[in-house]
């Protein structure tokens, strides 16, 4: 089987992916949204660990650290895996959710007043 890539797998493949590994095993007993999305939570928190207490400038460099990269990578696996198998429970399109939330903070967000600016939009 070919490695996946960014440029070359697309999110139905994935969340079919993330489906099939649940169903092998069945897990998708335990798979309701509120579980998902508290291990959603738990992983996301797990990921934050390894930036906790340190500059953002030394964030940086964490990242870029190849040890610690490959710990975070599987952090962040966790969390994209756990949102897709979300997706799949609760049948949500992903590609179609993020485009309306695009579409929502452009809105909140213009360029002409965010460009460079960290506030959020009510303060803008």
């Amino acid at each position: 089987m070919p490695a996946l890539t960014d440029s070359s797998t697309t999110v139905a493949e994935l969340k079919s992916r993330v489906l099939a590994f649940a169903r092998e095993r069945d897990w998708e007993q335990f798979h309701a949204p509120k579980n998902l999305s508290m291990a959603l939570a738990a992983e996301a928190g797990e990921l934050m660990e390894h930036f906790l207490w340190v500059s953002p400038e030394q964030s940086q460099g964490i990242a870029r650290d190849a040890v610690k990269r490959a710990k975070i990578a599987e952090e962040l696996a966790d969390v994209v895996i756990y949102a897709l198998e979300f997706a799949n429970v609760t049948g949500l399109d992903v590609a179609a959710a993020i485009e309306a939330k695009m579409a929502a903070n452009a809105k909140k967000y213009p360029v002409e007043k965010s460009r460079g600016r960290a506030e959020k939009y009510d303060e803008l």
